[in-house]
């Protein structure tokens, strides 16, 4: 599933090509993905100039002044820019019409949305209930501590968790986890603050790193430019079991948590 980022990466791309452009037409392949389509989208977006593309979370916002159009890539997603007269695949959903380029959504699965909003996006019920943005100045340690505060569950769930902080997904929590030497398996809301000192800029530190090279590309996810992510040849210990951690040498071990893969290393992370 893309996490925040690839989502990041591929806002960054669209809004360098489309932020002030017009939109001229709207096709609509399927009447839905993982909710309707909006079927009056055309109506709305036509002759506007898209304003500015916001991410909150792992979903993109288009800003049209009159709404905006909130998407999400779901499991397998992905927004590219194409030629107007390049034919449309097998899973390429919808068109946005940017003059000669075309913002196209791919979704093989149908896991991703669409949706138009009016009013304030924040008060959305996909958006009103997500935690902190863990690259927002306000995602500080004494922040992620009142979130983790009477947690049971173990830290890296709990960083995985969108109520808590949005976009640290199953690869970047395991990363981050090993940049600030905290074992995935402690009780979140038993951390001390010393260890939360460590984790906050643990996670901003992996996130930008990630956004660098472009996110980590599994299975269908491209930007928007139809490349790929190269964080994955820089991995910590995510997809490293039994290969030597790049810090001290132990071998790097994977165990489940909340029936995902969880990688560490055993020396560094206590």
């Amino acid at each position: 599933m893309p996490e925040l980022p690839e989502v990041e990466v591929t806002r960054l791309g669209l809004a360098a090509c489309l932020t002030g452009e017009k939109v001229d037409q709207v096709t609509m392949r399927v009447p839905a993905l993982r909710y309707p389509l909006p079927a009056a989208l055309s109506d709305r977006v036509v002759r506007r100039a898209l304003r500015q593309i916001r991410r909150r979370g792992k979903y993109l916002l288009f800003d049209f002044g009159t709404g905006h159009l909130l998407i999400h890539l779901g499991m397998s997603g992905s927004l590219r820019l194409v030629e107007r007269n390049e034919p449309p695949l097998r899973h390429d959903h919808f068109d946005i019409g940017f003059g000669s380029k075309v913002l196209r959504m791919h979704d093989p699965r149908r896991f991703g949305a669409a949706l138009w909003l009016e009013g304030d996006p924040a008060t959305h019920p996909l958006l009103a209930h997500l935690g902190a943005e863990p690259l927002s100045r306000q995602f500080t340690p004494r922040v992620l501590g009142a979130a983790l505060t009477g947690r049971t569950m173990a830290i890296k769930p709990a960083i995985m968790d969108a109520g808590i902080v949005v976009g640290v997904g199953n690869i970047y929590a395991s990363e981050s986890l090993h940049r600030a030497g905290i074992d995935p398996r402690l009780p979140a809301g038993q951390l001390a603050p010393a260890r939360l000192a460590r984790l906050v800029p643990a996670i901003k530190l992996t996130l930008r790193a990630a956004i660098r090279a472009g996110g980590s590309t599994v299975r269908d996810y491209v930007h928007a430019n139809g490349g790929s992510g190269e964080f994955q040849q820089r991995h910590r210990v995510y997809g490293r079991a039994g290969q030597p951690c790049r810090q001290c040498g132990a071998p790097i071990r994977l165990l489940r948590q909340a029936n995902r893969a969880t990688y560490y290393c055993p020396r560094c992370q206590r």
